[in-house]
């Protein structure tokens, strides 16, 4: 059998470059016309495979959308990075993962998305719940799940650890970033973005220090 062929169950093996056209023209699709607007047929049509190749990888839109969102953070964010080394410094695993953050939050296609997401408020809520599900809200029970390791090994004292991950993400996205979004600034110079960075993981680890 051909390596870039993979089987997922029973049936034909699935072609894993199709997989990658279908969530790439997917994601393109959902950022220029959002959720509802966009179809399976669309999908298929802009990916080059017929609608039955793209039933064969995902059940359905849903599935598809939610896969689209979660490759897109875990290949900024995948879930080692959420992983303690004794071989580093506990500012050098926060460093790694403000800085991964940041540039996830703030490369075009996300900053597009989310104003695709402000847009569709209060008319797309199958949409938003499914980006925050697998987005958002998966970031931050990693970062959850980090930080009670963390504070039961006495490296930080965090009594609420939900609460932690929010001020540390709220910290790195700042004032700036709702100033891209809306249009009234430019994205940060790498120097500018370092040393940003830099002082909001100082300060989370004074604000926790055990």
């Amino acid at each position: 059998m051909s390596n870039n062929l993979t089987r997922s169950g029973p049936g034909r093996p699935k072609d894993p470059a199709k997989r990658d056209a279908i969530l790439a023209a997917a994601t393109t699709l959902f950022l220029e016309q959002g959720y509802s607007g966009t179809s399976m047929d669309a999908i298929a049509a802009a990916a080059g495979v017929s609608k039955l190749t793209v039933y064969s990888h995902f059940k359905d839109k849903e599935a598809l959308f939610a896969a689209a969102v979660e490759i897109k953070c875990q290949g900024q964010m995948p879930l080692p990075i959420f992983h303690f080394d004794e071989s580093q410094s506990l500012e050098q695993v926060l460093l790694r993962i403000a800085r991964s953050f940041h540039e996830l939050v703030t490369q075009d296609d996300a900053v597009n998305l989310m104003r695709l997401m402000a847009a569709q408020a209060g008319q797309d809520q199958t949409m938003a719940r499914l980006f925050f599900e697998v987005g958002p809200q998966k970031t931050l029970l990693d970062m959850e799940r980090l930080l009670a390791e963390l504070d039961r090994r006495g490296l930080l004292r965090v009594t609420a650890p939900d609460r932690a991950a929010d001020h540390f993400f709220s910290l790195i996205k700042g004032c700036h970033e709702m100033q891209v979004l809306i249009g009234c600034g430019e994205p940060m110079t790498a120097e500018d973005a370092e040393a940003h960075i830099t002082d909001v993981v100082a300060m989370f680890l004074r604000a926790y220090a055990p």
